[in-house]
């Protein structure tokens, strides 16, 4: 039978209610009685980076998952965890109701994760900044600005490790200039000019780039607005923690929706980008060609990784909207509805504008 994930509970010692992870300290904090309980590194914690071909052996046997217990959300299929004794709310993804009905799913378990930083009220306050900054967002929403919903969740991701070796054949271009003669007509008379032309020669070129791609981020999460996740990039990965579940208190955890083999996919993808630039500036020159190319890889390992945001999912006449802010470094993403009227009486001002101007030059 698999050891099951669920959410642990951390008492006050002084009052008895439960503790809370407090943002931007290493403790547990009683939102009743204000007492602290610090999270001590246990002795022998370390960071480990896991062998990816031995555990994607592994994941065909199941060997090393954990069984899960979590809500799934049938607005937008977020499966995440919910506080004990809780058995309805609004999804953190979507903002959407949501009943909490248990789905079981076996987990690669994380190993690390960065912690909140960003305290709720500052994501609040960023919110509201940030919404009052959109010249052309609905009045109604920036008036609800104050009561939004912000709800602090961790992303699943993974990141990639690889020493890679990759030969590669091409063309170097180099630019040269040649002076070319023409015929014009100027004044009514045929006439002989002359002009620079750049041209380029182009020389054969190969090599093998050598590199040891650290810590390929890849968000295992479908939740995020697309292109807005990896919008509140860089995360400090540096600063990661080995996990403990007391950082996860008072929060919610996503369950990762790109599966090891599918993250491994997407960071190769990230790393023969990376590769292929690397070969352009190893050709030199002006211009570029890459003929052919093959990385091979070897080292491959990973971490199963947890990432803190600060998220506000809000609807606006039925559309679903997200606001994202980095829990690490208060980084803001975000989408947001429009105003039809304030673009309308924008335009409008603009043309009067225009046609006052242009009224007034006439008449000068």
């Amino acid at each position: 039978m698999q050891p099951q994930l669920k959410e642990r509970q951390f008492p006050c010692g002084q009052c008895g209610a439960m503790l809370e992870f407090d943002p931007g300290t290493t403790s547990l904090k009683c939102v009743y009685c204000g007492w602290l309980n610090e999270i001590a590194a246990s002795a022998g914690d370390a960071i480990q980076e896991l062998d990816l071909q031995a555990h994607l052996r592994q994941l065909q046997s199941n060997a090393s998952v954990i069984e899960a217990l979590l809500v799934r959300c049938n607005g937008c299929g977020a499966e995440q965890t919910m506080k004990q004794g809780i058995t309805a709310a609004e999804c953190v993804f979507c903002g959407k109701a949501i009943v909490a009905q248990a789905v079981s799913k076996r987990l690669i378990k994380p190993q690390s994760l960065l912690p909140f930083h960003i305290t709720h009220q500052q994501a609040a306050d960023s919110f509201k900044k940030w919404i009052h900054s959109r010249w052309f967002a609905p009045g109604a929403l920036k008036r609800n600005a104050d009561r939004q919903r912000i709800t602090g969740s961790y992303i699943p991701s993974w990141t990639f490790d690889s020493d890679t070796t990759t030969p590669y054949r091409g063309q170097r271009g180099e630019d040269y200039w040649e002076t070319q003669t023409y015929q014009t007509m100027e004044n009514g008379r045929r006439v002989t000019r002359t002009r620079q032309v750049r041209k380029t020669r182009w020389y054969p070129a190969s090599g093998t780039i050598r590199h040891f791609f650290d810590d390929v981020l890849v968000l295992a999460t479908t939740s995020l607005p697309k292109g807005y996740g990896e919008e509140l990039e860089p995360w400090d990965l540096t600063n990661l923690v080995p996990f403990d579940e007391r950082y996860l208190s008072g929060f919610i955890a996503e369950a990762y929706h790109v599966d090891l083999p599918q993250g491994w996919q997407t960071g190769t993808v990230i790393m023969d980008q990376a590769v292929q630039s690397m070969i352009r500036r190893d050709i030199g020159g002006d211009h570029q060609r890459i003929d052919w190319y093959q990385t091979s890889h070897r080292s491959m390992t990973f971490k199963h990784i947890l990432l803190p945001v600060w998220i506000s999912a809000y609807n606006y006449h039925n559309r679903g909207f997200q606001f994202l802010v980095n829990g690490r470094t208060g980084e803001v993403q975000g989408q947001r509805p429009y105003s039809a009227v304030k673009i309308a009486l924008f335009v409008m001002t603009i043309v009067a504008v225009v046609g006052a101007i242009v009224y007034i030059a006439q008449h000068q």
